[in-house]
Protein backbone atom coordinates (compact mmCIF):
# COMPACT_ATOMS: atom_id res chain seq x y z
CA UNK A 1 0.00 0.00 0.00
CA UNK A 2 1.36 3.79 -0.67
CA UNK A 3 1.29 6.43 2.29
CA UNK A 4 2.36 9.98 0.96
CA UNK A 5 2.18 10.72 4.82
CA UNK A 6 5.37 9.68 7.41
CA UNK A 7 4.57 8.81 11.02
CA UNK A 8 1.06 7.53 12.64
CA UNK A 9 -0.23 7.81 16.43
CA UNK A 10 -1.84 4.45 17.43
CA UNK A 11 -3.38 4.49 21.02
CA UNK A 12 -3.73 1.24 22.78
CA UNK A 13 -1.08 0.22 21.10
CA UNK A 14 0.93 -2.03 23.51
CA UNK A 15 -1.21 -5.18 22.86
CA UNK A 16 -3.98 -7.07 21.16
CA UNK A 17 -5.58 -5.24 18.26
CA UNK A 18 -3.71 -2.00 18.32
CA UNK A 19 -0.63 -3.85 18.89
CA UNK A 20 -0.94 -5.53 15.50
CA UNK A 21 -1.96 -2.16 14.09
CA UNK A 22 1.18 -0.64 15.20
CA UNK A 23 3.51 -4.19 13.78
CA UNK A 24 1.19 -3.89 10.34
CA UNK A 25 1.84 -0.03 9.69
CA UNK A 26 5.85 0.09 10.32
CA UNK A 27 5.82 -2.85 8.06
CA UNK A 28 4.15 -0.31 5.15
CA UNK A 29 7.26 1.93 6.24
CA UNK A 30 5.44 4.46 8.80
CA UNK A 31 7.41 5.85 12.12
CA UNK A 32 4.45 4.42 14.49
CA UNK A 33 4.26 6.12 17.92
CA UNK A 34 3.24 3.12 19.85
CA UNK A 35 1.00 4.55 22.87
CA UNK A 36 0.23 3.01 25.94
CA UNK A 37 -1.16 3.50 29.62
CA UNK A 38 -0.01 0.61 32.33
CA UNK A 39 1.78 -1.84 30.12
CA UNK A 40 5.07 -0.20 29.14
CA UNK A 41 6.77 -3.27 28.85
CA UNK A 42 4.39 -4.46 26.58
CA UNK A 43 4.80 -1.61 24.25
CA UNK A 44 8.27 -1.76 24.93
CA UNK A 45 8.00 -5.00 23.19
CA UNK A 46 5.99 -3.70 20.13
CA UNK A 47 8.73 -1.46 19.41
CA UNK A 48 11.76 -3.79 19.61
CA UNK A 49 9.93 -6.46 17.90
CA UNK A 50 9.04 -3.35 14.82
CA UNK A 51 12.91 -2.52 14.97
CA UNK A 52 13.98 -6.07 14.60
CA UNK A 53 12.00 -6.13 11.42
CA UNK A 54 14.04 -2.45 10.05
CA UNK A 55 11.10 -0.99 11.40
CA UNK A 56 10.69 2.87 12.96
CA UNK A 57 9.05 3.18 16.24
CA UNK A 58 8.80 5.02 19.33
CA UNK A 59 6.94 4.32 22.33
CA UNK A 60 4.82 7.36 23.94
CA UNK A 61 3.18 6.55 27.56
CA UNK A 62 -0.12 8.61 28.65
CA UNK A 63 -3.95 7.85 29.55
CA UNK A 64 -6.32 8.87 26.75
CA UNK A 65 -9.10 10.05 28.69
CA UNK A 66 -7.17 12.67 30.45
CA UNK A 67 -7.30 15.87 28.19
CA UNK A 68 -4.11 17.34 28.68
CA UNK A 69 -1.65 14.91 28.70
CA UNK A 70 -3.25 13.71 24.99
CA UNK A 71 -2.95 17.07 24.02
CA UNK A 72 0.48 17.18 25.26
CA UNK A 73 1.17 13.89 23.31
CA UNK A 74 0.41 15.33 20.06
CA UNK A 75 2.19 18.23 20.15
CA UNK A 76 5.30 16.20 21.26
CA UNK A 77 5.06 13.91 18.22
CA UNK A 78 4.76 17.31 16.37
CA UNK A 79 8.19 18.75 17.68
CA UNK A 80 9.92 15.57 17.06
CA UNK A 81 8.69 14.25 13.48
CA UNK A 82 7.98 18.09 12.24
CA UNK A 83 4.09 16.33 11.38
CA UNK A 84 1.37 13.84 12.24
CA UNK A 85 0.08 12.03 9.20
CA UNK A 86 -2.25 9.51 10.72
CA UNK A 87 -3.88 9.01 13.96
CA UNK A 88 -5.88 5.64 14.43
CA UNK A 89 -8.12 5.56 18.14
CA UNK A 90 -7.95 2.51 19.15
CA UNK A 91 -7.39 2.45 23.23
CA UNK A 92 -10.60 1.35 25.28
CA UNK A 93 -12.04 -0.17 28.28
CA UNK A 94 -15.27 -2.24 29.17
CA UNK A 95 -17.23 -1.93 32.65
CA UNK A 96 -20.11 -3.95 31.45
CA UNK A 97 -23.05 -4.44 33.44
CA UNK A 98 -26.75 -4.61 33.27
CA UNK A 99 -28.20 -1.13 33.03
CA UNK A 100 -30.69 -1.28 35.37
CA UNK A 101 -27.84 -1.80 37.69
CA UNK A 102 -24.61 0.48 36.10
CA UNK A 103 -23.99 3.40 38.20
CA UNK A 104 -23.90 6.54 36.13
CA UNK A 105 -19.84 6.83 37.08
CA UNK A 106 -19.07 3.12 35.51
CA UNK A 107 -21.21 4.81 32.45
CA UNK A 108 -19.05 8.07 32.45
CA UNK A 109 -15.51 6.11 33.01
CA UNK A 110 -16.34 4.14 29.43
CA UNK A 111 -17.65 7.18 27.55
CA UNK A 112 -14.63 9.36 28.79
CA UNK A 113 -12.38 6.33 28.28
CA UNK A 114 -13.46 5.62 24.54
CA UNK A 115 -15.64 7.99 22.87
CA UNK A 116 -14.05 11.30 24.85
CA UNK A 117 -10.78 10.38 24.44
CA UNK A 118 -11.55 9.74 20.29
CA UNK A 119 -13.12 13.20 20.86
CA UNK A 120 -9.57 14.89 21.77
CA UNK A 121 -7.63 12.77 19.13
CA UNK A 122 -9.70 13.93 16.20
CA UNK A 123 -9.93 17.56 17.22
CA UNK A 124 -5.95 18.13 17.41
CA UNK A 125 -5.45 15.81 14.30
CA UNK A 126 -7.84 17.71 12.62
CA UNK A 127 -5.77 21.20 13.89
CA UNK A 128 -2.46 19.62 13.12
CA UNK A 129 -3.29 18.13 9.92
CA UNK A 130 -4.72 21.30 8.20
CA UNK A 131 -1.00 22.88 8.45
CA UNK A 132 -0.78 20.66 5.57
CA UNK A 133 -4.24 19.87 4.15
CA UNK A 134 -3.15 16.46 4.41
CA UNK A 135 -3.91 13.28 7.02
CA UNK A 136 -6.06 10.60 7.84
CA UNK A 137 -7.56 9.03 10.91
CA UNK A 138 -9.21 6.05 11.97
CA UNK A 139 -11.28 5.17 14.42
CA UNK A 140 -11.95 2.12 16.01
CA UNK A 141 -15.36 1.44 17.41
CA UNK A 142 -17.09 -2.07 17.68
CA UNK A 143 -19.85 -4.17 16.28
CA UNK A 144 -22.01 -3.41 19.11
CA UNK A 145 -21.82 -0.13 18.36
CA UNK A 146 -24.24 -1.01 15.66
CA UNK A 147 -26.30 -3.41 17.34
CA UNK A 148 -26.35 -2.90 20.70
CA UNK A 149 -25.40 -5.46 23.45
CA UNK A 150 -27.02 -6.61 26.57
CA UNK A 151 -24.74 -5.78 29.91
CA UNK A 152 -22.67 -3.11 27.35
CA UNK A 153 -25.09 -0.10 27.43
CA UNK A 154 -21.71 2.13 28.21
CA UNK A 155 -19.65 0.26 26.19
CA UNK A 156 -22.46 0.10 23.17
CA UNK A 157 -23.12 4.12 23.23
CA UNK A 158 -19.42 5.07 23.56
CA UNK A 159 -18.97 3.25 20.05
CA UNK A 160 -22.61 3.74 18.66
CA UNK A 161 -21.32 7.73 19.51
CA UNK A 162 -17.87 7.08 17.87
CA UNK A 163 -19.59 5.99 14.59
CA UNK A 164 -21.92 9.25 14.29
CA UNK A 165 -18.94 11.65 15.49
CA UNK A 166 -16.32 10.39 12.45
CA UNK A 167 -18.92 10.99 9.97
CA UNK A 168 -19.38 14.42 11.77
CA UNK A 169 -15.93 15.05 11.73
CA UNK A 170 -15.34 13.86 8.18
CA UNK A 171 -17.95 16.12 7.06
CA UNK A 172 -16.07 19.25 8.64
CA UNK A 173 -12.60 17.67 7.50
CA UNK A 174 -13.15 17.26 4.11
CA UNK A 175 -12.53 20.55 2.77
CA UNK A 176 -8.85 20.52 4.03
CA UNK A 177 -7.84 17.20 2.78
CA UNK A 178 -8.20 15.13 5.99
CA UNK A 179 -10.22 11.71 5.78
CA UNK A 180 -11.90 10.35 8.88
CA UNK A 181 -13.06 6.45 8.61
CA UNK A 182 -14.46 4.07 11.35
CA UNK A 183 -13.72 0.45 11.66
CA UNK A 184 -16.23 -1.58 13.80
CA UNK A 185 -14.70 -5.13 14.65
CA UNK A 186 -16.74 -8.17 15.23
CA UNK A 187 -15.45 -11.33 17.40
CA UNK A 188 -11.51 -10.86 17.24
CA UNK A 189 -8.81 -13.84 18.71
CA UNK A 190 -7.42 -11.54 21.22
CA UNK A 191 -6.50 -11.87 24.85
CA UNK A 192 -9.93 -10.54 25.92
CA UNK A 193 -11.88 -13.30 24.04
CA UNK A 194 -9.66 -16.09 25.05
CA UNK A 195 -10.74 -16.01 28.44
CA UNK A 196 -13.99 -16.70 27.54
CA UNK A 197 -15.66 -20.50 27.93
CA UNK A 198 -16.09 -22.95 25.06
CA UNK A 199 -19.47 -23.18 25.02
CA UNK A 200 -19.91 -19.38 24.58
CA UNK A 201 -17.43 -18.84 22.04
CA UNK A 202 -19.33 -21.88 20.24
CA UNK A 203 -22.45 -19.93 20.56
CA UNK A 204 -20.73 -16.52 19.12
CA UNK A 205 -19.15 -18.28 16.34
CA UNK A 206 -22.27 -19.96 15.35
CA UNK A 207 -23.63 -16.61 14.91
CA UNK A 208 -20.68 -15.52 12.00
CA UNK A 209 -21.46 -16.57 8.26
CA UNK A 210 -17.19 -17.18 8.34
CA UNK A 211 -17.44 -19.42 10.67
CA UNK A 212 -14.98 -18.32 12.73
CA UNK A 213 -13.34 -15.41 15.01
CA UNK A 214 -11.48 -12.79 13.30
CA UNK A 215 -7.55 -12.46 13.61
CA UNK A 216 -6.17 -8.65 14.70
CA UNK A 217 -4.26 -8.80 11.52
CA UNK A 218 -7.32 -8.78 9.66
CA UNK A 219 -8.47 -5.48 11.56
CA UNK A 220 -4.50 -4.38 11.29
CA UNK A 221 -5.05 -4.58 6.89
CA UNK A 222 -8.17 -2.91 6.73
CA UNK A 223 -6.83 -0.10 9.45
CA UNK A 224 -3.85 0.24 6.90
CA UNK A 225 -6.14 0.24 4.18
CA UNK A 226 -8.29 2.98 5.03
CA UNK A 227 -5.20 5.58 5.81
CA UNK A 228 -3.25 4.85 2.86
CA UNK A 229 -3.71 6.32 -0.61
CA UNK A 230 -5.51 3.54 -1.78
CA UNK A 231 -9.12 4.96 0.20
CA UNK A 232 -7.99 8.49 -0.67
CA UNK A 233 -11.72 9.08 -2.03
CA UNK A 234 -13.14 7.55 1.08
CA UNK A 235 -14.36 9.11 4.22
CA UNK A 236 -17.35 9.09 6.92
CA UNK A 237 -17.48 5.42 5.86
CA UNK A 238 -17.95 2.41 8.76
CA UNK A 239 -15.75 -0.41 7.54
CA UNK A 240 -17.52 -3.70 9.18
CA UNK A 241 -14.97 -6.39 9.98
CA UNK A 242 -17.45 -8.92 11.46
CA UNK A 243 -17.03 -12.26 9.59
CA UNK A 244 -20.53 -10.95 8.00
CA UNK A 245 -22.04 -11.39 12.08
CA UNK A 246 -23.56 -8.13 11.27
CA UNK A 247 -24.61 -6.34 7.82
Amino acid sequence: MKFSGNNVLVTGASRGIGAEIAKRLAEMGLKVWINYRSGEAEANAVKAAIEAEGGKAEVIGFDVSDEDAFVDAIKHIVEEDGEMSYLVNNAGITKDGLAMRMKTEQFMDVINANLKSSFVGCREALKVMSKKRFGSVVNIASIVGETGNAGQTNYSASKGGTIAMTKSFAQEAAPRGIRYNTITPGFIATEMTEVLKDEIKDAFTAKIPLGRFGEPKEVADAVAFLLSDHASYITGETLKVNGGMYM
